[in-house]
């Protein structure tokens, strides 16, 4: 029984001397059904992989960023050159709307002019922005009638009327006194406008036959409509 007790309590011993042999190398082996693992190498290469994965993941973070950088640098190169343009204001015949060295937005997508919006005119045969000939450049006006409307004006007491209702007009710098060659009152023909700047004794517009056909603005001669001023950054803004 002795022996028993002593060699059973010795086993034991021997069992737990090897578990903590086992136990001591555990972070440099590991042995199992014969195959002899070593663990330190694992941990290394565990970490050059995920320096590996972190560095490829940065990688394509910044492909992705620049990816996305080139894709919005395109659609704005797009969007400002078929959807909206940049016109600068030169000259006093908006005022106190506009003022010279103004840049506005202008668009056409979709457009249908209509009493009160402000438009970019061209008056130029080739219907484009640029040209060597001031008298040919594009001038910016508002709509004062539409087709089909009468216009009438009171020049004595600067008072505009269409169909027979005077308007009220807030926007204008002073009121309508001067007269250029066009008789009143007048019919505006189909696809046509009756434009006029808000400074209007400072102003070349549908009062004189030398602008657009008999003072009168054909629709597909309109480069755009005047929405948002964008400079100066002080009074950018929607326009009305």
């Amino acid at each position: 029984m002795d022996d028993f007790y002593t060699t059973y309590k010795s086993k034991n011993y021997r069992d737990d001397d090897d578990s903590e042999q086992t136990a001591g190398v555990s972070e440099e082996t590991s042995d199992n059904g014969g195959f002899r693992v070593n663990l330190a190498a694992a941990n290394t290469a565990s970490a050059k992989h995920s320096r590996d994965v972190k560095t490829t993941t940065l990688r394509e973070e910044i492909f992705e960023w620049f990816d996305v950088l080139v894709t919005a640098i395109i659609a704005v190169v797009i969007i400002f050159s078929l959807i909206f343009r940049v016109a600068t204001i030169d000259g006093p015949s908006m005022q106190n709307t506009l003022f010279s060295n103004d840049k506005v937005i202008i668009t056409n997508l979709g457009y249908k002019p209509k009493h009160g919006d402000i438009v970019v005119v061209s008056r130029n045969v080739d219907n484009s922005v640029e040209s060597e000939d001031d008298s040919d450049l594009p001038i910016i006006k508002r709509v004062i009638a539409v087709e089909g409307q009468t216009v009438d004006i009171d020049f004595e007491s600067g008072v505009v009327s269409v169909d027979g209702k005077e308007l009220d007009e807030p926007y204008t710098k002073t009121p309508t006194n001067l007269k250029y060659d066009i008789d009143f009152p007048v019919i505006v023909p189909e696809g046509c406008v009756f434009v006029m700047g808000d400074n209007r004794n400072d102003s070349l517009d549908s009062r004189a036959s030398w602008i657009g056909n008999n003072g009168m603005i054909d629709t597909r001669y309109i480069l755009g409509h005047a929405v948002f001023r964008v400079f100066p950054f002080g009074k950018a803004g929607k326009l009305s």
